[in-house]
């Protein structure tokens, strides 16, 4: 690759030098094998240029493996998925709970709680032997946009007013009450220290470094219809629009497809691309 244009453009408009390693570690969470990898990685260095944007590399990267495998393809998008659930962000809180309920949570969406001082709307409360946590989803549909240090600052006193009146509840002496915020991106270092200070529970996008937003859906295999290719994206409106919002709903429920207009002859194609992404890919 030619040393003066391996420059690229960020989402947030930040130019860094392309990295192969983050192009290779994206193609194998996707699933793509060594030799595909390989292939993708050689056609990008060649049509790399300066200043080129991380989402033209991605859109690249994208088109390449969609010829070779749908399911792939489906997994790679993922980000730009869990993006295309908006604008409102409720599909994405309900989304998060059905992650929570995978893990055995009990869950409750968009609650009105009272406070010590006011009434509060939760987007989820979750709830698992004596963990009872108080969660707020902060859901962005552009890139390169980061939660900064005042969205814990407000999330922690809002828990802390809820927190109180929780501590009065029957049976609740014993429970481990935690805030949580969680965001399909990213979170800055202030907000990180913040909230480890606070004892308040972040998860982004690849934070923390484990039981992150990408790892918890790789687990799970609750991967939300936006990732499909076989689907334009007016039908995956039309089916978001109906609270449809899983692959696996659909694999349960083939019949669901006709409420995003899709002919007939298309179902079979689109179940195999569903069946084949929704077997669960560990990221241990």
């Amino acid at each position: 690759m030619n040393k003066k244009v391996d420059i690229i453009t960020k989402a947030s408009g930040m130019q860094v030098p392309f990295s192969v390693k983050k192009l290779r570690t994206s193609l194998q969470r996707s699933g793509a094998n060594n030799d595909l990898i390989v292939s993708i990685i050689t056609e990008v260095k060649k049509q790399l240029y300066p200043g080129i944007t991380t989402k033209k590399i991605y859109k690249l990267a994208h088109a390449l493996l969609k010829k070779v495998s749908k399911p792939t393809a489906a997994r790679y998008t993922l980000k730009n998925a869990i993006m295309e659930l908006g604008p409102s962000g409720f599909p994405f809180e309900r989304y998060f709970s059905e992650i929570l309920q995978h893990q055995g949570y009990s869950v409750r969406v968009g609650e009105i709680v009272q406070g010590r001082c006011v009434k509060h709307e939760i987007d989820v409360i979750a709830e698992k032997e004596n963990h009872y946590l108080m969660i707020e989803c902060k859901y962005h549909n552009l890139a390169g946009i980061s939660c900064d240090v005042k969205i814990p600052l407000y999330i922690h006193s809002r828990f802390l007013d809820v927190e109180y009146s929780w501590k009065l509840l029957p049976g609740h002496e014993s429970k481990l009450h935690q805030g949580w915020v969680v965001t399909n991106t990213r979170f800055t270092e202030d907000a990180k220290q913040y909230a480890t200070c606070a004892g308040l529970h972040l998860v982004g996008w690849d934070y923390p470094l484990v039981d992150n937003l990408k790892n918890m859906i790789d687990r799970s295999g609750l991967y939300p219809i936006t990732c499909l290719t076989s689907l334009t994206r007016v039908e995956k409106q039309h089916l978001l629009n109906n609270n449809v919002v899983l692959c696996k709903d659909i694999i349960a429920q083939p019949t669901l497809l006709a409420i995003g207009f899709i002919a007939e002859s298309r179902v079979a194609n689109i179940m195999d691309e569903v069946n084949s992404l929704c077997r669960v890919i560990s990221t241990k």
